[in-house]
Parts: structure tokens; C-alpha cells; sequence
């Protein structure tokens, strides 16, 4: 029998089941607790919880489900893992040093079918998607490493911005928040939290209803619907008024700040004339949305997409700016090592194939 990942169940999910076992509930929190603010690797290590429940859980749970298979360090502190799931696959974490703390960049999808033409994310299929448990296990694996450096560092922000598109594996996502947020574990804030999404329209409309105060990011890449289905294949099926209806729903439903991400491509989406169609769309909810301007890190499979200039990024900026629009050009990390996300796990993939 294959085990499932401790970390997969909620709080609430893990009081049912030991309750539906016979054990009370305070053995929830002895549990929860041993997991999340002692950090045990093991289950023999909970030694206030009662044997015959730590029996019972050894017997369906395990704690590692993935392996590090590579780690990339870069010289701003930047660490990219490459974790080796049980199944062979391979996923990536991105550990980001910030001012105002340390931030995780987590994975939910094996591969993905969104068919971004840029991004290196989508140049494997998706062959499936995470369980909850194998996301948040992606958290624990960077916090025991900081752990492990002996410098009291704790995982402070957190984006769902990794490989795959975190709405595609909705369930899960919304768990391994659930377990992330928990005050009586990680307690990460909430407002700590950005999840990105390419524009599933429905799944926004979904997100709003859930009142999960967490972010949300939107990648759009494109001001009009003919440069987006280009560049962005999803458009075909969920053009830029449907996006844009579901964003309206979310604000008024939230009232919280979206995000627009923004990939700016040489030549392709980073004139002027661009900047101010993103200022037109945008224009009735600029003072609930923020432009994050992004600097491309090239990807050898897709050599027609080069980073924009210097001069176009700052005209791009200062069009915005000017038209009231929120914005800022964000800062880089790990630009000395796969930067790209995907581009570890491509080229890793290449490797051991040639091998």
C-alpha cells in the first residue's frame, strides 16, 4: 500500500480521522503540533502522543514522499531545489531571500497544459497533478534546511507560482493553504500568501466565494485579446472580457488588491503602445489592482522571445505610472542560476535522458 503524506491533511481533516479511530481530539493538536512547530521527521519522535494512535498513523502516513535531487544556489541567496517525487517525477522549489523576509515559491502541477509560448514551465506536459500533502511538503523540506542552519529563519511569504497552474489543482491548493495559514502550526499570514493564475475564469469566481483572505495574481502578459491568445494559448477559451468579468466579481466580492503580472518581451509586448492598452483595461479598477512588470529570463526552446531593453522597460513604466496605474518593475533573483521556472527541471530531464 502506498502511504499517503502526513502533511496532506488539514487540521480539521486530521481530528476527523483520528476521532472516526477512536482518539480524542486534543491528539490532533499533540500531532499537529509535533509536525508544524517541533518539525519531527518521524512519527516514533511524537512522544506525548499515545502509541496505539502514532501505530495508526505510521501504518497510513509517511513523512517523505519526495527526495532532493538538486540544489542550485545562487549569490543572492537565492536556492532553487530540484525534488525527485516517489513516482520518478521532478518539481521545483525556489527559496527568495527579501527585506522583509524569506519567501518560497512552490509547485503544483507535474508539467502544464496552459502552453504559455515563453515559459519554461509548460515545455513538459503536465503528467499530473500534486496532492496537497506534496506541496506542503515542499514548505517543510526549505524549513528544515533553515532549520538545519542553525540561524532561527523562518518561511515568512509564500507565492503559488511554480510549475503548473495552481487553479488546475484547486482542491489541493485551497488544502495545502489550509494547513499553511493554521495558527496552531506554520501560522504563515494569510496576507502572506500570493497564488497566481493564467486567468481560469470560473476558478477565479470560485476563489472569491472561498473568503480564503490570501493574494491573488493574475498572468496576463497582454492588453488585447490578439496578442494574448499568441503569446498565451488559454485565451482561446477564456478571452480577456471573460478575465476580466471574473476580476470584477472577485473585487467586489473580496475587496483585496489583484496583482497583474506582466512578462515583458522584447518587440513583442513591451512598446509603448502596449502600455497604454494594459492603462485602458485596467483603467476602472486602478485603484484595486498593481502592475508587477517582470524582466524575462530567456529559455533556450523558445529563442524568439529575447528580455526587453532597458529604455523600453522604464518608457512601459513611466506610461503607466502616468496614467494613474499602480506599478513597479520587480526585482530579480537566482538571474546566476536557472532562473527561468521550469528551467531546472528541463534541463535535468535532458540530462538523464542523454546519460
Amino acid at each position: 500500500m502506498v502511504k499517503e503524506s502526513i502533511y496532506g491533511l488539514t487540521f480539521e481533516q486530521l481530528a476527523a480521522w483520528l476521532l472516526e479511530r477512536g482518539h480524542k481530539p486534543y491528539q490532533a493538536s499533540l500531532v499537529w503540533e509535533y509536525l508544524y512547530r517541533k518539525r519531527v521527521t518521524s512519527f516514533s519522535e511524537m512522544s506525548d502522543v499515545k502509541k496505539e494512535c502514532i501505530e495508526m498513523l505510521s501504518e497510513s502516513f509517511e513523512f517523505q514522499t519526495m527526495q532532493q535531487h538538486v540544489k542550485q544556489e545562487s549569490e543572492d541567496g537565492t536556492i532553487k531545489f530540484l525534488f525527485k517525487l516517489r513516482d520518478g517525477n521532478l518539481i521545483e522549489t525556489v527559496l527568495m531571500k527579501h527585506k522583509y523576509g524569506l519567501s518560497v515559491c512552490v509547485t503544483t502541477q507535474v508539467g502544464c497544459n496552459i502552453g504559455c509560448s515563453f515559459c519554461a514551465s509548460g515545455l513538459l506536459a503536465k503528467s499530473r497533478d500534486l496532492s496537497s500533502g506534496e506541496i506542503v511538503e515542499q514548505i517543510m523540506n526549505v524549513q528544515l534546511h533553515l532549520d538545519q542552519r542553525n540561524q532561527d529563519e523562518k518561511v515568512s511569504h509564500i507565492v503559488v507560482m511554480g510549475i503548473g497552474e495552481p487553479f488546475d489543482n484547486f482542491e489541493n491548493m485551497i488544502d495545502f493553504i489550509k494547513v499553511v495559514i493554521n495558527h496552531k502550526g506554520l501560522a504563515i499570514g494569510a496576507r502572506h500568501i500570493t497564488v497566481s493564475t493564467s486567468g481560469l475564469a470560473n476558478k477565479i469566481y470560485e476563489f472569491a466565494d472561498s473568503q480564503l483572505p490570501v493574494n491573488l495574481a493574475i498572468s496576463l502578459h497582454a492588453p488585447n485579446n490578439e496578442l494574448r491568445t499568441r503569446i498565451m494559448k488559454i485565451n482561446r477559451a477564456i478571452p480577456i472580457e471573460k478575465l476580466m468579468e471574473s476580476l470584477d466579481y472577485y473585487l467586489e466580492k473580496t475587496n483585496k488588491r489583484i496583482t497583474i503580472e506582466y512578462i515583458l518581451l522584447r518587440d513583442v509586448n513591451d512598446h509603448k503602445e502596449e502600455a497604454e492598452q494594459l492603462a485602458d483595461l485596467l483603467q476602472d479598477k486602478k485603484q484595486k489592482v498593481y502592475v508587477n512588470l517582470i524582466p524575462y529570463n530567456p529559455v533556450d526552446e523558445h529563442s524568439q522571445y529575447q528580455r526587453s531593453e532597458e529604455e523600453s522597460v522604464l518608457t512601459f513604466y513611466d506610461t503607466l505610472k502616468k496614467r494613474g496605474i499602480n506599478c513597479k518593475i520587480r526585482q530579480e533573483h537566482g538571474t546566476d542560476i536557472d532562473a527561468a521556472c521550469g528551467q531546472l527541471r528541463s534541463k535535468q530531464i535532458k540530462k538523464e535522458k542523454a546519460q
